[in-house]
This record gives structure tokens, sequence and C-alpha cells, in this order.
């Protein structure tokens, strides 16, 4: 091949990549997963969090499982635990709450853009508890120099035993510091996603739910981002 054709066929095929690039830029695809609980490589993309650290008695634990009937596939996740109101004897913590789990996604290698998108859709089976959904972005709200990521909040409640699609649209996530809810009109910035968590407190949630110490027990199929306007 000539040197000439030879750069004529490296342009060619440097404008079919950007045709590519640029046609998924401009209609990106309606749903995309963010997290999918198909192997056991995904426990590494998490860490878990309780009142454990502060002296608390709650515990918890993520695991991936094979051959559970009803996920789209044959592994799903497992988020399980003990909550507790309890504290250690001679804890140096004095916190004001106790009975608390969660499963916090580890920092994205730079951000998650979900501009296109306007809903979180979970595929799960709970335990009849209300779980707490929890979108991180990149801190914008707070003061400068402070490092801690913007949280916004939606209750999740996953009835017992079957499987469900809970779908919540972005809109309908409160800005939060500390586990409360910021009273101030606020907009997420759905481009800047550097993490997710799921949690759950021994009290609160939405009417009906199960609350109290005890058992808990949360399996996750997949978390997707989707477009449903």
């Amino acid at each position: 091949m000539s040197r000439l054709r030879a750069l004529w066929q490296a342009s060619v095929n440097a404008t079919k990549r950007a045709v590519v690039w640029n046609s998924e830029d401009l209609f990106p695809p309606s749903e995309r997963y963010i997290f999918n609980f198909n192997s056991k490589d995904e426990v590494k993309k998490w860490h878990l969090y309780s009142d454990s650290e502060y002296g608390g008695l709650s515990s918890a634990s993520l695991e991936i499982t094979d051959g559970v009937s009803g996920g789209d596939t044959s592994t799903t996740g497992v988020f399980s635990g003990n909550l507790s109101l309890d504290m250690s004897e001679g804890s140096p913590w004095r916190i004001r709450r106790s009975g608390f789990c969660g499963m916090r996604s580890k920092k994205f290698d730079g951000f998650i853009d979900l501009d296109s998108y306007d809903t979180v859709a979970m595929k799960l089976r709970g335990d009849g508890r209300c779980y707490i959904s929890t979108i991180y972005t990149e801190n914008w709200v707070n003061s400068p120099g402070q490092e801690e990521d913007n949280s916004w909040q939606a209750f999740v409640y996953a009835p017992q035993d079957n499987w469900r699609i809970l779908k919540i649209p972005l809109d309908s996530y409160l800005p939060t510091w500390k586990g409360n809810v910021i009273e101030a009109k606020l907009e997420m910035n759905p481009s800047r996603v550097v993490g997710m968590s799921l949690s759950l407190n021994a009290e609160g949630g939405v009417p009906g739910a199960k609350t109290g110490p005890g058992d808990f027990r949360l399996e996750v199929d997949w978390i997707k981002a989707m477009r449903t306007l």
C-alpha cells in the first residue's frame, strides 16, 4: 500500500470512529447499567459501613450468591446483616442514634454522566424494610475547600419476598447533609456522579415498612439509569 493510500485509509478510519462517537453522544441508549451484580468481582466495587465504627453493634455483609431465581442473571448481590440499638460498653463515642448500616460504592474513576437520563431503576427483592438510595455528586453545594461529596437521597421501599423493579426519578432525590434534608432549593448535577449507596436505619422510613432492630436482607440484581420521558 502506498503512503498516500495509507494516509487516506487512516483518515477514513478516523472519520468512522468520530461518526460513531458523535452518534452515541447525540443519541445515548435509553438505559445503561451503573452496577450489575453478575459476578463476584462486583463486591470489590463497594465498601460497607455501620454504627460499629462509632461503638454500635450493628453489622452488615455483601455477598454474591449463585442460582437465585427471579434475577436477570444467575447471580445477585445480597446486602444483609443485623441492626442493633445497643452500644459497646465503654465506647468513647457519643453518637445520637445507632442502628444503621450501608453499602457505598467506591469512587468512580472520574465521573459517571447521567445527564441524558431522568430515572434510577433497581431490581430488588427485599424484606419489607425501607432503604435509602443515595447519589453522591461532585461537591459544589458546600463551601469551597470542603472535600465531602454532595449527597442526594430518596427512600426505597422493598416489599418482602418478591422481585420488584423500582424506579426513582432523579428529581425525587433530596439534598441532604449528614442524613438531614437541606431546606433549600437545589438541583442535582447528574453529569458529575461520583458514587452511590444503599443504606437503612432501624427507625424511620415510609409508613407500613418494617422498622426496629433485627435482621435485614436486600437482594440486588442491578442498578440502571433510564430515560423515561
